[in-house]
């Protein structure tokens, strides 16, 4: 209609033959033009958002709260293969391996107890990691059913995307003589000491914590996800004396050459002492040195800020701060009443302003402590196994598994995630369910609705009950 006005000038012959032309052009040229145009925009802006959350999930999966450098066992679970077990020491490197049959009955249900008790015993075990795939309930019910040391902290471990960086190149330069199963077994161990080191050897789209990922535009999903991988590793910072080539290949200033040259320097010559030591590494030049030694640590040796996340350049500025205060470097950092003297604006500089001042205050504040959120011991609800053991209005445990734009889905300990819908989340109107929930985070969860044949389980955040 507003074509028609704007060429139609009048009612005549001539007239009419330029209507048949609007309406034939615009039928057959304009329409499909702006449809596909219309399309190509909302394809994109649907694109973006997905991205977006898919960036978001792994984020909070990759600063997931690690366990830490504590000797463990870790079991990959299954009924018809066993399970197969592995020890790890605290830097993660393999003691032993072997299979159990807790799920058999029988003389191998006790033989797996057996075995399991004396590993736990040899090698002073501290933490007992469980795969939370098939057969990973039954397992843990095994192992909590054993006479174990209290202290020995047992937990189950997401184990999505383990399968694949067992039969990847990079566990089969690691592990090259050992088997697909002991090598995700031992992936599923090392989860649980640094969810971040560990993760970063998988392709993040096989981690399966976003939707969509195959139909959105490959190449920015690539992107976006590795910017955050690089950022995750970078405000966390890498131990270089315990890293892997994968995990230094994600440091700002480095990549594959550099990270493997760094790991053969540090196999041939032994543990980095200092910082500085670096710049011995074969094409690690005073460029790349610059860019990667504030995200490197090397922990526990005689200057305390190789720990932290004070630039090497700002060394001797740090030291002038502890000169004046007329105490050392360590004490500066040890006593926060010292630090309190330090008036910053006497440091200012034309190469050093405030907000440099301000970040070394901060690193000074916590040196080489890890930025992450301190690690919960976490329990599914005992007796709850399978979807048919839930029941409305019933309470229980839960592990926010994936979050997405119109809820949450959560892993209560049945082999079959709930969603939580948007309007489940709160008892208020909530816009973005990422405001309120975050991957990896603890949930008392009330089930809703049950669907046996469909596999479905609605769940609830709400106090509230709204009554019929």
């Amino acid at each position: 209609m507003f074509l028609l006005k704007k060429f139609i000038k009048q009612n005549d012959f001539a007239g009419k033959h330029v209507t048949l032309a609007v309406e034939d052009s615009y039928k057959r040229l304009l329409a499909p033009s702006l449809e596909n145009k219309l399309r190509n925009n909302l394809k994109a802006q649907a694109d973006a958002e997905a991205i977006a959350v898919f960036s978001e999930n792994l984020r909070e999966l990759l600063l997931a709260s690690p366990l830490g450098e504590k000797r463990l066992m870790a079991l990959d679970p299954g009924f018809r293969t066993g399970a197969k077990l592995v020890c790890l020491d605290g830097q993660g490197k393999l003691f032993h391996y072997t299979i159990i049959y807790p799920t058999y009955g029988g003389e191998k249900l006790h033989q797996a107890g057996d075995t399991l008790c004396r590993l736990c015993e040899t090698y002073k075990l501290e933490a007992i990691a469980i795969g939370n795939g098939t057969a990973g309930r039954e397992t843990e019910a095994f192992v909590r059913g054993l006479s174990l040391s209290p202290d020995i902290i047992i937990t189950m471990v997401n184990e999505s995307g383990a399968s694949i960086y067992s039969a990847s190149d990079a566990a089969r330069e690691e592990f090259p003589d050992l088997d697909v199963t002991v090598r995700g077994a031992i992936s599923i161990g090392r989860r649980l000491q640094d969810p971040l080191a560990e993760l970063v050897k998988i392709d993040p789209k096989s981690i399966g914590v976003g939707q969509y990922q195959h139909d959105v535009d490959q190449s920015e999903l690539k992107k976006s996800l590795d910017d955050v991988v690089v950022s995750c590793v970078n405000s966390v910072g890498v131990e270089v004396n315990t890293a892997s080539v994968r995990l230094l290949t994600f440091v700002s200033g480095l990549g594959p050459t550099l990270a493997k040259n760094i790991v053969q320097y540090r196999q041939e010559n032994g543990p980095f002492a200092e910082r500085k030591q670096l710049k011995k590494v074969p094409r690690l030049g005073p460029k790349a040195y610059e860019q990667c030694a504030g995200f490197l640590r090397v922990r526990g040796l005689k200057n305390p800020l190789d720990s932290s996340g004070v630039h090497p350049e700002r060394y001797d500025l740090v030291k002038q701060m502890a000169k004046d205060l007329n105490c050392s470097v360590s004490e500066l950092i040890q006593n926060e009443t010292t630090r309190g003297k330090i008036n910053l604006k006497q440091y200012l500089s034309d190469s050093v302003g405030l907000p440099t001042l301000n970040d070394i205050m901060a690193e000074l504040a916590k040196p080489g402590r890890d930025p992450r959120k301190a690690f919960i011991v976490f329990q599914f609800t005992e007796g709850v196994n399978t979807i048919e053991d839930l029941y409305p209005e019933m309470r229980l445990p839960g592990i926010v598994t994936n979050v997405t734009r119109f809820g949450a889905f959560v892993d209560i300990g049945v082999h079959q995630d709930g969603l939580i819908h948007i309007s489940q989340l709160a008892d208020r109107f909530v816009k973005d369910p990422a405001k309120i929930v975050k991957i990896g985070q603890q949930l008392m969860v009330r089930v809703l609705e049950i669907d046996v044949p469909r596999k479905r389980i609605a769940l609830s955040l709400k106090k509230s009950r709204v009554m019929s």
